[in-house]
């Protein structure tokens, strides 16, 4: 009671109060602008916090699903986690570890520090190490999950919608193409569907119900003569002088090409294969550009510098070549055609694009590679080179027999835009022993990408791990390139070093360049086994301490062990790198 009164803080006044003022609100509007990851019971309950026995691991699909929802447009529904300001993350970087699980850290954390104190949130992850397979094709591609597809209905419209035709096919091609007018005996009109006798043996429908309208063609980058286009198709030639109009007879001819990098920073053409509807090689030549390669692409192409040191053959060779051998009404099938095209500088009436004819996602624009459909549809696998690249026979001949299977059905035929995705699910698993897996229904997690605020990818690993992604990129529609030659105007940038520490060094260079970044080193079983794993875990920790120090604030990172066969699951470690102008308010 006779205690002296407590006394009270001053007031601050005058320019210390505007001082304080003034950095309370700096300090609001950073925090305001933080991206956030907090867990949800499912996140919370992977925790390599909990006990093992409690504990109940998340999925590889959890993680896709977050990259998702932090580098795309389409933000997809998350049941383990829950992020805030997404849209202010920097860029995000995933650091893939073959050869550990979640024992090598929860027993040695003093060795992985950085993982210790760095990252946020720590979970077990099941991956598809656990039964010896790679973890690298799955990781870049989406599978079209129930909560996914409800997304893209959400944001595209229904499922099954009906393609797009031009009515008067053939009519709106002679205004653009040099096609001579026949006139027909029969009195229906050019778009009705013949009569069942003049279709060829096998057929179920007319061939030309196939055919790329102009709008398909126009939409899917096709070289066409329309006047104003651009200056890039000067100088290209038609593969015949004159046309004649195409009907259900006309002959198909399967056609695919090979590509290598020159020094005018674009792909030239360097193999030409073309098959007939017997699956017989009409023309196979390799093609020597007059510019100088400076890519031979092998892992993708085939082609490599000892193959094209005698050639002589040249892009006008093979253009003359072409318009001798092709009728007057030939029907090019190809997969994605228009880069064959392209690459050819021709231009063609009438193709047939089996990545458009035959779509797996139900969604307009969205194609799966030749590779994909060859096994959903034909039961058949190609593309199994490795490194030594594709074979553009083999492609043309894919390409062929898959046209051919859909005319002996229905011009629905696989066109998950025409049909329901379970008769889709039907057609692909009639005949086989298992159910096709929903791996197939995929799409790259780069095509997902915001084009307007997210412009480019990078992805880092040894030659052998970058053949395993291959088989997700090859026929993309990305822009790919090689480290040495990425470009502004590219979208993806291949890192291809063959060491561990050479890769990672490599890789944090250049990631704060892209939008989104990935990088994938394997371990020895030397180098996990019991006498090495201490020295291993060390360089470990200083990869990935090199990664977060080079990773921009507001950036998000995920650090991933993938698992051991048979023996433990993965961990994922998860954390947005915080913003230092917080600390300095602070102070």
């Amino acid at each position: 009671m006779g205690g002296a009164p407590a006394t009270k803080k001053p007031k601050l006044e005058g320019k210390a109060f505007l001082e304080l003022k003034e950095r309370l609100k700096q300090q609001k509007k950073v925090k305001k602008n933080i991206p956030r990851l907090r867990l949800l019971p499912a996140g919370v309950n992977a925790s390599l916090s909990i006990d093992n026995e409690d504990r109940t691991p998340i999925i590889l699909s959890d993680i896709q699903n977050l990259l998702m929802y932090s580098v795309s447009d389409l933000q997809v529904p998350l049941r383990w986690c829950k992020v805030e300001k997404f849209t202010k993350v920097s860029h995000a970087v995933v650091l893939i570890v073959d050869g550990l699980n979640f024992n090598h850290y929860k027993t040695n954390q003093k060795l992985l520090d950085t993982l210790k104190s760095d990252m946020e949130h720590k979970l077990e992850l099941i991956t598809p190490a656990i039964n010896g397979e790679s973890i690298a094709e799955e990781i870049i591609t989406i599978p079209l999950t129930e909560t996914y597809k409800k997304t893209l209905i959400h944001n595209y419209g229904s499922l099954e919608v009906a393609a797009d035709r031009v009515k008067d096919m053939i009519k709106l091609k002679r205004t653009i193409f040099p096609v001579n007018s026949v006139q027909r005996k029969r009195k229906h009109s050019e778009t009705e569907i013949p009569k069942t006798e003049d279709l060829p043996d096998g057929d179920k429908f007319s061939r030309t119900e196939l055919l790329l309208s102009s709008q398909q063609m126009v939409e899917n980058g096709y070289p066409l003569p329309i006047k104003g286009g651009s200056d890039e198709l000067k100088g290209y030639k038609f593969t015949k002088d004159k046309y004649a109009e195409v009907n259900s007879k006309s002959r198909m001819f399967g056609l695919d090409c090979e590509m290598c990098m020159t020094d005018k920073n674009r792909s030239e053409l360097t193999r030409v294969s073309i098959v007939d509807e017997s699956l017989e090689v009409i023309y196979d030549t390799f093609v020597k550009p007059y510019n100088k390669i400076t890519n031979y692409l092998t892992r993708f192409s085939g082609i490599t510098k000892e193959l094209l040191e005698d050639v002589t053959t040249r892009l006008e060779d093979v253009q003359e070549h072409i318009k001798k051998i092709l009728p007057d009404d030939a029907i090019l099938i190809g997969q994605s055609l228009n880069f064959d095209l392209r690459a050819l500088e021709m231009m063609h009436p009438y193709v047939i694009d089996t990545s458009v004819i035959f779509n797996l996602s139900g969604i307009k624009g969205r194609k799966a590679g030749l590779k994909v459909l060859t096994q959903a549809f034909l039961k058949e696998s190609i593309q199994n080179a490795g490194k030594d690249g594709h074979c553009s026979v083999e492609d043309s001949r894919a390409a062929i027999k898959l046209v051919q299977l859909k005319l002996l059905n229905t011009p629905t035929f696989g066109d998950g835009l025409l049909i329901s995705q379970s008769e889709l699910q039907e057609q692909i698993n009639k005949g086989r022993s298992k159910p096709f897996t929903e791996q197939i229904l995929a799409s790259l997690i780069f095509q997902h990408m915001n084009k307007v605020e997210l412009k480019s990818a990078a992805l880092a690993a040894s030659p052998s791990i970058m053949n395993e992604y291959s088989k997700a990129l090859v026929k993309s529609d990305l822009k790919i390139m090689d480290d040495d030659n990425f470009q502004q105007s590219d979208f993806l940038r291949l890192v291809i070093k063959d060491t561990n520490k050479k890769t990672v060094k490599r890789f944090s260079e250049v990631i704060t360049n892209h939008a989104l970044n990935f990088c994938h080193v394997r371990l020895t079983e030397d180098e996990v086994n019991e006498e090495n794993i201490g020295k291993t875990l060390k360089s470990v920790n200083k990869w990935i301490k090199n990664v977060w120090d080079q990773v921009e604030n507001h950036g998000f990172v995920c650090v991933i062990f993938s698992g051991t066969k048979d023996v433990e699951n993965g961990a994922c470690f998860l954390s947005i790198k915080k913003n230092d102008n917080i600390e300095q308010l602070k102070s």
